[in-house]
């Protein structure tokens, strides 16, 4: 093979969690974790493993619950989609993964990963479960968090084979860090491998193990094969599969906390001594290394980017549904829960989207119908115009960085008047702050947030434009990655009503801005 030497850590600088990949032929497919956020269980392609496209989403909405509609107060922040297992059987693919909120197990199917798939459910509930077809057609599920346990599933995976294999195999007993979890589980050359992330008991750090038996009533024995965080602030790599080439090459895909960006994943090559897997030099990431040739084939769906808001027609229905896979709307685009998109127009000639209002809220968190796209290590910034004629006395409408500490800068209308705020609540707490208001003469504005993430500094900074300049309003705020929403920070096109709803504002032109091309 003749490959690439890349610096391509950390892979995408997006927050793409838990993840999980296989190969079909020359094709490279990645799934992770999606959380609350709608459409989910985004999958990735690539042919090089360094670059990496959108495909599909596969489900638009996963329950019609409270919870997930963002309905009566309820809400599926850090819950929904966890850390699903991706694999291909028989010319089909199969996902499966747990929902936190519903206490259920999922799995989807296809024979087409860009057509539709089949959702059905596995009786019980296996958390960071991972499939294994066997060579005999017996289907494995292994699964757990400290006590990590395998079961035989039917041949239809509805459930456990009734007197089938159930047993635990390894335990992380006395962890008071974290115990073994996010299963992935492998058969290779006759040999059962068990990978897990965990934390070191001594520290918190993230590293990943690996446990190999001959058989499933051997005893699985493994250890520790990453510790290394790359320089970067004592943060872990671990928790993620193992894929090989078509010439026998071997490569993980891992992910590293990364601070309010979320969990960034990082490339990783795999080499075998004595049937155990190497990673990278030693159980470090390598600064660099060849990886598999990249095929001449175009990567066009792009993971984040800028939207006008005017729709491209493309050249076929494959294309149509990859570009705008996001209930019509570009595939980089999810929201922060099932949409009513009864509350949405779209002008796809003049490029602006419209939403209204049909309830009344208390904060940003509880607002339907938040665009939201991933934000971009190191550093990102981004911009939106927004009109406000139609808003009603009390609204908020704007742009935000969404997390469980979010702040955003907002138009709103009080005793008929607009003005701009800066808005912010701070970690696990329940209060929104208002550090600062500025009367508007009009009802339209362009609005800018620029977030940093370098060295885990997260903190984000939000501006208006003046029509000459930038202007700052309100101070600095501090992001924080925790588990009250468990997701990286996003860029966020957000609209609420406190006091009576059926008002309506329109977003035109939004900006997406790298590190490099910001300005400001």
């Amino acid at each position: 093979m003749i490959g690439k030497i890349y610096q391509c850590n950390p892979l995408l600088a997006l927050d793409c969690p838990d993840p999980d990949v296989i190969r079909v032929g020359d094709t490279y497919y990645m799934v992770c974790t999606t959380m609350h956020f709608m459409p989910g269980g985004e999958i990735l392609r690539s042919y090089d493993l360094v670059h990496w496209e959108h495909v599909t989403y596969i489900f638009d909405e996963l329950e019609i619950t409270e919870q997930q509609m963002l309905e009566n107060g309820q809400n599926a922040y850090g819950k929904g989609m966890w850390a699903a297992s991706i694999r291909y059987h028989k010319e089909q693919f199969f996902v499966c993964f747990v929902a936190n909120d519903t206490g259920k197990t999922y799995l989807f199917t296809t024979k087409d990963i860009e057509g539709e798939w089949k959702r059905r459910e596995i009786e019980g509930f296996y958390h960071d479960c991972s499939l294994l077809f066997d060579d005999d057609d017996k289907v494995y599920i292994a699964y757990g968090n400290k006590y990590i346990y395998i079961t035989q599933l039917t041949e239809d995976l509805s459930g456990p084979m009734p007197g089938g294999f159930h047993r635990m195999v390894v335990s992380d007993e006395g962890n008071q860090m974290l115990g073994y979890e996010g299963t992935h589980f492998y058969k290779i050359n006759s040999k059962y491998y068990l990978f897990f992330i965990h934390s070191k008991r001594e520290e918190w750090k993230r590293v990943e193990a690996c446990f190999m038996a001959s058989s499933l009533t051997d005893e699985f024995v493994g250890m520790d094969i990453m510790d290394d965080d790359m320089g970067y602030c004592n943060q872990g790599v671990a928790q993620g599969g193992i894929v090989d080439t078509p010439d026998g090459k071997w490569y993980s895909i891992l992910f590293q906390d990364r601070g309010a960006v979320g969990r960034i994943p990082v490339l990783v090559p795999v080499t075998w001594e004595n049937d155990f897997p190497v990673f990278g030099e030693r159980g470090h990431v390598p600064r660099a290394f060849i990886t598999p040739q990249e095929k001449k084939k175009s990567l066009c769906s792009l993971l984040i980017e800028s939207d006008d808001f005017k729709e491209i027609k493309m050249e076929s229905e494959k294309e149509q549904k990859r570009r705008y896979g996001s209930f019509g709307f570009k595939s980089c685009w999810q929201f922060n829960h099932i949409p009513d998109t009864s509350l949405i127009t779209w002008d796809k000639i003049v490029g602006s989207v419209s939403v209204r209002t049909n309830t009344v809220c208390q904060n940003l968190l509880q607002a339907r119908n938040t665009f939201t796209q991933r934000m971009h290590y190191p550093a990102c910034m981004g911009e939106i115009t927004l009109e406000a004629t139609k808003m009603k006395e009390g609204d908020y409408a704007g742009l935000c960085i969404l997390q469980g500490c979010y702040c955003m800068v907002a138009i709103t209308k009080r005793e008929n008047q607009y003005a701009l705020v800066m808005r912010s609540k701070e970690a696990q707490k329940d209060t929104e702050l208002e550090l600062e208001v500025t009367p508007m003469e009009n009802d339209v504005v362009r609005l800018g947030i620029r977030a940093e993430f370098t060295n885990m500094t997260d903190t984000a900074e939000m501006y208006y434009y003046t029509g000459e300049e930038w202007k700052q309003i309100g101070k600095m705020h501090k992001l924080r990655f925790d588990l009250e929403h468990f997701t990286g920070a996003r860029f966020g096109l957000f609209y609420y009503a406190t006091k009576e709803y059926g008002g309506s504002v329109t977003f035109r032109d939004f900006k997406y801005k790298k590190e490099k091309e910001i300005e400001i």
